[in-house]
C-alpha cells in the first residue's frame, strides 16, 4: 500500500510539471500625492537651414532666430596705432621714476647756493623770459610752452604726425595711380603708325 501511494506521488507530481502554473502577480504599496507625469518625448534637432532667415516667422516654432548684417567688428584706428608705438618707442630710453629728475641744487634762490656760485638770481635770464611773454601775448600766442624745460610730445601729437604721414601716403599713392591711368590713356588715344605694304 505504501508502494501504490508512493507511484500515485510521483505521478501526480509529473502531470503537475507538464501543467502551466500562474504566476503570482506582486501587488505594489499605493503611492500617495498624484500621479507621476508622463515621460516627455525626446526633442529632435533642428534641421540646419539654407535661410536662416526667414521672410515670416513661423508660428509653431519655438527657436529665436535673430537676423542682422553681419559686421566687421572692433576695429582700431591704424593712426592711434602708430601713435602709441611711437610714443612707446621714444619713451623706450628715458630713465622712469626719480631718476629722470634733474639735478636742480646749484639753482636755489637764496645766498646758500652751490659752493662756488653766485647768490641770487640771474635777472638777464629773467628779463629775457618777460620778453619773450610780453611779446607773445602781443600776438595772441600761448605762453605756457615758455616754462617746459623738457619738451615731449604728447600721445595726441604722435597720432597727429602718423595721420598726417598716412594721408601724404595716400595722397602720393593717389597721385601716382592718376599719372600712370593718364599715360595709359595717352597711349591708348596715340593713333598707331601704319605699315605700308610693300609692292
Amino acid at each position: 500500500m505504501i508502494a501504490a501511494l508512493l507511484v500515485a506521488e510521483a505521478m501526480s507530481g509529473q502531470a503537475a510539471a507538464d501543467t502551466p502554473q500562474a504566476v503570482p502577480v506582486q501587488h505594489t504599496a499605493p503611492s500617495y500625492g498624484p500621479p507621476a507625469p508622463p515621460r516627455p518625448k525626446p526633442v529632435a534637432a533642428p534641421k540646419p537651414t539654407a535661410d536662416r532667415c526667414p521672410r515670416a516667422p513661423d508660428p509653431d516654432s519655438k527657436d529665436i532666430v535673430v537676423c542682422a548684417p553681419k559686421i566687421e567688428g572692433y576695429r582700431i584706428d591704424p593712426d592711434i596705432l602708430a601713435a602709441r608705438k611711437a610714443h612707446r618707442d621714444a619713451m623706450a630710453g628715458r630713465p622712469r621714476g626719480p631718476e629722470r629728475l634733474p639735478d636742480r641744487s646749484c639753482a636755489v634762490v637764496g645766498p646758500a647756493g652751490c659752493m662756488g656760485a653766485g647768490a641770487g638770481v640771474n635777472l638777464m635770464a629773467v628779463a629775457a623770459v618777460v620778453t619773450e611773454i610780453g611779446q607773445r601775448l602781443a600776438k595772441g600766442q600761448k605762453v605756457g610752452d615758455i616754462f617746459v624745460t623738457e619738451p615731449q610730445m604728447s600721445e595726441y601729437q604722435y597720432y597727429l604726425a602718423a595721420k598726417k604721414a598716412r594721408e601724404a601716403k595716400e595722397a602720393e599713392a593717389a597721385a601716382k595711380a592718376a599719372k600712370a591711368a593718364a599715360q595709359a590713356a595717352a597711349a591708348a588715344a596715340k593713333p598707331q603708325p601704319q605699315t605700308k605694304a610693300a609692292n
